[in-house]
Order: structure tokens, then C-alpha cells, then sequence
């Protein structure tokens, strides 16, 4: 097992059993859910938006250990961007896991989500990485709803 490899267990099993923001945000501003049926996972993402700015965000659900870390570190990383950063960065963490696992890319601008590169390389993995950043896309354009 090389070191990303390796990484990528670590993190994912961190915010798996330790999930950040997790829980829910009394009055928000914008949320949405996730749903993969196939599979059973599940997403509520709530965030506060002010002057459009990303504020705060929460998500309560079940899912795998895979679905939920993505949760966690997406809330991370998104907390404190404005809307349109949030949706860039959607933008690329999709193109990411959804480019073709031999395609060269260019994973600078994820910080530590980079480390869901790896799911290229198992499809059916793709949509539990993806769930919580469908949801934040959503919520943060006026869907509330997402579903594989």
C-alpha cells in the first residue's frame, strides 16, 4: 500500500468515527438532503448563509464509512467560503472523482477531500463520495434535493 493509499484510510476512518460539524443547525438558511436508494445512504446538510458567505454548515444522516467522511470534510472546507467558492469547489471534487482513473489531475486546489481521488477507481463508490457535495450543490441552489 503506497502512502496516499494509506492516507486516504486514515482520514477516512478519522471522520467516519469522528465526524466535524455533525448534527443539525436550528434556523437555516439553506439546506438540502441527499439520498442514494441504492445503497441507503443518506445526507441532511444544513448551512447559514450571510452576505453571501458560507457561515456555517451541519450534516446529520447515515451512509458509509466513505459518504460520511466526504460529509465531514466537505463541512470543512466549504465553512467560511463564499457561494461561489463552495460551488467551484463542487465543481472539482466532481470532475475529480468522475475523470478517468488513468486521467492525470490536478488535485491542488482540494486540499485533504484530494484524497477521494482514489474512488475512481471503483464507480460504485463514486455516488457515496459525491452524496454530500450533490447536497451542498443543491441546497445552495435552491434544489433541497438530491438523489442518485
Amino acid at each position: 500500500m503506497n502512502s496516499l493509499e494509506e492516507l486516504y484510510q486514515e482520514l477516512i476512518l478519522e471522520h467516519n468515527q469522528y465526524p466535524r460539524n455533525f448534527g443539525v443547525l436550528e434556523s437555516p438558511t439553506h439546506k438540502a438532503r441527499g439520498l442514494n436508494p441504492l445503497c441507503g445512504d443518506e445526507i441532511n446538510l444544513y448551512l447559514i448563509v450571510e452576505d453571501g458567505k458560507i457561515k456555517d454548515i451541519k450534516f446529520q444522516g447515515q451512509g458509509c464509512a466513505i459518504s460520511k467522511a466526504s460529509a465531514s470534510m466537505m463541512t470543512e472546507i466549504v465553512k467560511g467560503k463564499t457561494v461561489e467558492e463552495a460551488l467551484d469547489l463542487y465543481k472539482k471534487f466532481h470532475d475529480m472523482v468522475t475523470a478517468d482513473f488513468t486521467e492525470e489531475i490536478n488535485t491542488e486546489q482540494l486540499g485533504p477531500v484530494a484524497v477521494f481521488s482514489g474512488v475512481r477507481a471503483f464507480p460504485a463508490r463514486v455516488k457515496c463520495a459525491s452524496l454530500a457535495w450533490h447536497a451542498l450543490e443543491a441546497a445552495l441552489t435552491g434544489k433541497e434535493e438530491y438523489s442518485e
